[in-house]
């Protein structure tokens, strides 16, 4: 399998994609199992939201494994998925608890095209089998992103210990990094809710003279 790599901008000059990106190339083309999300939305958060424009970093995982909601975006579904993916339910429970309001569904691409890079740390899935492409080689992709981004202050929210370990890589000192568990069903009672992540950005960005996150804005 071949990844189309020629939207990436200034991303596609990270090692990974000369290094790496062929191994995982093989390993995709000799996969028996249905591969989501498809091959052309595998780069769209890349894509989206490039090293230059990126002012906040959310932090997941891989890609939701049933067929028709991942679109490449880390937490974000297509807009006519219901009911939400219940980790994105949850987010979308503390930002009511937080700001008052939350998006209209789950569709994220609004956040990306206001310089939120939605980062999963695997770029692909199985289909029905959540976390397995975990071993397959994407995480350096993960580490050459944090290392490029590390070079000015921007804000990270890693949930959950998979993210805060890939996040100590940063050295920044000026980071705004926001730590919490993570907001699946599973652990977003021991410490997700309740900790204002999309205010506590926005403040920071303000202090900063940058434009607040529109948290809920609407794709036109």
């Amino acid at each position: 399998m071949r990844l189309d790599t020629s939207r990436l901008g200034a991303w596609s000059d990270l090692s990974f994609f000369t290094n790496a990106l062929p191994f995982i190339e093989a390993a995709l083309g000799a996969e028996t199992r249905n591969i989501l999300p498809p091959a052309p939305k595998m780069f769209t958060a890349l894509e989206m939201t490039q090293p230059e424009d990126t002012r906040v970093v959310i932090l997941g995982q891989d890609p939701y494994p049933t067929s028709g909601h991942a679109h490449g975006l880390a937490f974000s579904a297509e807009p006519d998925v219901h009911p939400l993916p219940r980790s994105l339910a949850n987010i979308f429970k503390e930002m009511q608890a937080d700001i008052g309001i939350a998006p209209p569904n789950a569709d994220l691409r609004p956040w990306a095209r206001q310089g939120v890079l939605l980062l999963n740390t695997a770029l692909t899935v199985p289909e029905g089998e959540a976390g397995g492409h975990m071993k397959l080689g994407w995480q350096d992709l993960t580490l050459d992103i944090l290392r490029l981004l590390d070079t000015h202050p921007r804000a990270f929210l890693l949930w959950g210990k998979p993210a805060q370990k890939l996040g100590a890589h940063l050295k920044n000192p000026d980071h705004l990094r926001i730590e919490t568990a993570h907001p699946s069903p599973l652990s977003a009672r021991r410490g997700f809710f309740g900790s204002r992540p999309f205010s506590k950005v926005n403040q920071w960005l303000d202090n900063r003279n940058q434009t607040p996150v529109n948290w809920v804005e609407e794709i036109s």
